[in-house]
């Protein structure tokens, strides 16, 4: 049976010019069209996390109107609750949500090696462990503080125990897919191994070339589930180029997985994933980036995504490397501790200079908080714990992020993009001042 992969979901439709250099010194940034059978996304885009099926603290409605194109939901965390065929049985993600534009699925993979293995984040020397590998195998039971360690790697997969009640589970590269099919996301990604920046040389190449096998089985795994499926909506499968510092591997990654074909089955797009030196970040991106146009020509791209990219000088530099879109769950969780995205940098409202300030966040956001509500009643929802206060600082933050990156898509068209980039850094990183 013949699949219903589309022949072409992205286009260019303008591109940086000459005077815009990445950290290879050449520009690859442009703006396009991404097409999912749930609408558009006019790239480049940030895309919102709503990790368990909702963005923390917002309707979907308050989503699509601060601006968002399309949302991300976390395959880790809906397979566990309520469980992906629970959210088939519903419809799919969209409909369970009631959200009703283009949604992405991550693979679970960085889930099930951080929170699997007991941490919030994964750069720290108890995830790599003391002998520079990823968690493997059952006699390592303990991190290096004697932690109980809750994943475990092996070639066909990962064991892992559950962060809710610690019930045992593994995925498998088809698991994965199985589950990302379930839960119906336009856009869903490989089953990869993280890896960390502790992570000795030797085992960074181990577990790329685990990476790319585990890639060739998801492919297989999408294409049997994609013609079992036959006249449902097709799901683009983007393939994660992991490599973190080195370049000759994530050039090698990238290559791989553009080249990448089963049965005529190729990836639909790519995620750029993994541990990365940020201050490096636009030299990491061209490094690909360059690949993927050395294999399909920038004239028949596939989209790129860059996994977990918030911050203006790390858009800013994604973009003019090549990164079409981009997710990051720090607008929304940071709004839950107060803390303010302004154009002169980010600010936390529990500073007392606030309490009788009874200007808005940003006088020149136009975002439903900025024009109703002051600093000083912001302040005072979250002295008073107030759940209103949460919402309203995150449809902020997010609508700064979201906003910021289409005034970037629109300078790629109009062709001033080092003017914005200019300005916007200038006064985001030039002051602490929120005035």
């Amino acid at each position: 049976m013949m699949i219903q992969q589309p022949d072409k979901m992205f286009q260019v439709t303008a591109r940086l010019d000459s005077g815009s250099v990445t950290g290879a010194g050449v520009p690859r940034g442009r703006a396009g069209i991404i097409t999912t059978a749930h609408g558009i996304i006019e790239t480049p885009a940030f895309i919102p996390v709503g990790t368990k099926a909702t963005v923390k603290s917002l309707q979907p409605r308050d989503v699509a109107e601060l601006g968002a194109q399309a949302v991300l939901a976390n395959a880790y965390h809906l397979y566990l609750q309520p469980g992906s065929d629970l959210i088939d049985e519903a419809g799919g993600l969209g409909r369970f949500m009631n959200w009703s534009g283009p949604t992405f699925t991550d693979s679970g993979g960085f889930q099930v090696m951080s929170l699997g293995s007991g941490y919030k984040k994964v750069l720290t020397a108890q995830f790599a462990g003391s002998a520079g590998g990823a968690v493997r195998g059952v006699a390592d039971t303990q991190t290096d503080d004697g932690k109980q360690r809750r994943a475990f790697v092996d070639d066909d997969g990962v064991n892992f125990k559950s962060h809710i009640d610690g019930s045992q589970h593994r995925f498998t590269p088809e698991v994965s897919m199985q589950v990302q099919h379930q839960i119906g996301a336009d856009i869903i990604f490989a089953f990869d191994e993280l890896t960390t920046l502790l992570n000795s040389r030797a085992y960074q190449e181990e577990s790329l070339e685990r990476t790319r096998r585990w890639a060739e089985r998801c492919l297989v795994e999408h294409r049997r589930l994609t013609e079992e499926s036959f006249g449902k909506p097709y799901q683009s499968l983007f393939g994660v180029v992991q490599g973190a510092q080195h370049e000759d591997l994530r050039r090698k990654a990238a290559r791989d997985l553009a080249l990448m074909q089963v049965k005529g089955q190729r990836f639909d797009g790519f995620g750029i994933g993994g541990a990365l030196e940020k201050d490096r970040l636009g030299e990491i991106v061209g490094w690909v980036v360059e690949e993927f146009d050395a294999i399909d020509g920038t004239e028949h791209s596939r989209p790129r995504h860059l996994l977990g990219i918030s911050e203006p000088n790390d858009l800013f530099a994604a973009i003019s490397a090549g990164a079409d879109t981009f997710d990051c769950v720090s607008p929304s969780r940071v709004a839950r501790t107060g803390a303010m995205y302004t154009r002169r940098g980010r600010v936390n409202l529990s500073r007392a200079e606030f309490r009788r300030d009874f200007r808005p966040i940003d006088p020149e956001c136009d975002c439903v908080t900025c024009q109703n509500y002051s600093r000083a009643y912001l302040r005072h929802l979250f002295k008073a714990d107030e759940i209103l206060g949460k919402t309203l600082l995150t449809i902020h933050n997010e609508f700064f992020v979201v906003h910021l990156v289409a005034r970037i898509r629109q300078s790629i068209i109009d062709g001033d993009f080092e003017e914005l980039r200019a300005e916007v850094l200038g006064r985001y990183y030039g002051s602490c001042s929120a005035d």
